[in-house]
């Protein structure tokens, strides 16, 4: 069985994950169907041509080398290992090629072998060890089977014989896609993005629900932490992002219900939302990033007053964990440097938010709400193809504005001169450099609003902005269109 355009390059052995082997023969085969389209799909979202070989038990690679850390997040995929050298499965054959592939590594260094045989042979796994061990002796500093300093590798698959030197590990779990699909509640923070991680490792294709508190620069942070679970980890799906403004249901809940459980109810609608979307792409279950006790509405009473507003199951699967063992998850994972970026936009509530809540109360709090306002939004919904973002997609749209909201601090960063000679009333110069060093000063819960000359050096100034957090935008073409503006 093969897929791909080429035969050259080198050849990649790559292990099956614990799970998939103790699968049914049928259920296996499935699998490993599914494994493989994965796998073309990560080869060909990276630009690598490569032949696909599934003999049972193993699958072999042919690619360049540079393609073992995009194959290593293919979940499936326990290790894998760059084959030295491929040969005739001939005791004689291993022995001679491996005294040459492998003198160089045992010299001066106690060492081991490993052999693993599958098939009909006139020689056992043993004597691979022994006869390619003796070989190996001399200029080596001796055998240690115990903690060797070097391994030399042997693995014998029908009538053909593959040479190695040490692993790398993959991402294991099951095949992406082989168990369904769900979605997540993505806030763009550490802990749901690794819960949609961790999810997938076990075969859900994940689409992601965001529901915007925060305007413009949140989405776009949120998205870069999408993009991210997207194009590193979702291999053989297409995950798409529903984006759903918030600000009407937001409002809705602050005008009707006690600010001691906006905190609850708002987690009840961001529930409504994700069974609502969830129930319309198929989802078998909604993914929070949810761990017990770490912020007010994750106690145990009010996630039990929240749970009975989902249609779907909730899957927790950070319920148990510390805050520092998701950021390490979230490290490893590529999601970590984004998601520290990420302000914290959930915690709408002043003072003290209830942390024993009832379904009873929760639902009295809720009679005021009018439900269309939570619909309106779910239908007016931008539902955003991760894969077929480019980098630009992912900057150019969340960076100019045409408009200035109430109360946005606005920065005029042309020359002095230019700013004394005419500028928008209220607003304060800036000089390109200073605003750059003055960003972590800045204060978070303000929107700022910057124009150059022609929009393109504030572009950039915004762009830093937003990566730190804030809500910036450079005002589109310039001084001249917002003088327009202010002239009208």
């Amino acid at each position: 069985m093969r897929s791909g355009v080429t035969a050259t390059g080198d050849l990649i052995l790559m292990r099956l994950g614990a799970e998939i082997a103790l699968k049914s023969r049928r259920t296996r085969a499935h699998f490993i169907e599914q494994l493989r389209s994965n796998i073309a799909d990560a080869l060909a979202a990276s630009d690598m041509d490569g032949r696909i070989e599934s003999p049972w038990g193993r699958i072999f690679v042919r690619a360049d080398r540079s393609a073992v850390p995009v194959l290593a997040r293919v979940f499936g995929i326990s290790s894998m290992s760059l084959v030295t050298r491929e040969i005739d499965a001939d005791l004689e054959a291993i022995v001679d090629a491996g005294r040459e592939v492998f003198a160089a590594d045992v010299r001066g260094r106690r060492f081991a072998v490993r052999a693993r045989r599958t098939g009909e042979h006139d020689f056992t796994s043993r004597d691979i060890e022994v006869r390619l061990g003796a070989a190996l002796v001399p200029g080596a500093a001796g055998v240690d089977l115990g903690h060797p300093e070097f391994t030399a590798f042997v693995e014998v698959r029908d009538d053909r014989a593959y040479l190695f030197s040490g692993r790398v590990d993959g991402a294991a779990g099951l095949p992406l896609g082989v168990e369904g699909s769900a979605v997540t509640l993505l806030s763009g923070g550490f802990d749901s993005a690794v819960a949609a991680w961790q999810v997938m490792r076990r075969g859900v294709a994940m689409d992601y629900v965001f529901c915007n508190l925060g305007g413009d620069a949140y989405e776009r942070a949120v998205l870069g932490v999408a993009k991210v679970l997207s194009d590193s980890w979702s291999y053989g799906t297409h995950p798409r992002l529903h984006v759903v403004d918030f600000t009407e249901p937001v409002r809705a809940m602050r005008a009707s219900v006690r600010q001691s459980y906006w905190q609850v109810v708002l987690k009840r609608m961001m529930y409504r939302t994700a069974s609502a979307i969830g129930a319309g792409t198929g989802a078998a279950g909604i993914v929070t990033g949810e761990a017990i006790g770490q912020v007010s509405s994750q106690t145990l009473s009010n996630l039990q007053a929240i749970q009975p507003a989902a249609e779907l199951p909730v899957h927790r699967p950070l319920i148990g964990f510390d805050k520092s063992e998701i950021i390490d998850r979230a490290r490893a994972i590529g999601t970590a440097a984004l998601s520290e970026q990420v302000r914290e936009y959930c915690a709408i509530a002043p003072g003290r938010p209830v942390t024993a809540a009832t379904v009873e109360r929760v639902d009295r709090e809720e009679t005021a709400l009018d439900p269309a306002v939570l619909e309106n939004a779910i239908a007016g919904r931008r539902v955003i193809d991760l894969r077929a973002l480019s980098p630009t997609d992912l900057v150019a749209p969340y960076l100019f504005t045409t408009a200035i909201p109430e109360a946005a601090i606005i920065f005029d960063c042309r020359s002095e001169a230019q700013y004394q000679a005419w500028h928008v009333p209220g607003a304060q110069h800036r000089d390109e450099w200073d605003l750059l060093r003055e960003i972590p000063s800045l204060d978070p819960d303000r929107h700022y609003i910057l124009y150059c000359a022609w929009g393109v050096q504030t572009a950039y100034l915004a762009e830093k902005m937003q990566r730190a957090g804030l809500e910036a935008h450079s005002f589109r073409g310039g001084a001249r269109a917002i003088r327009q503006l202010f002239s009208r």
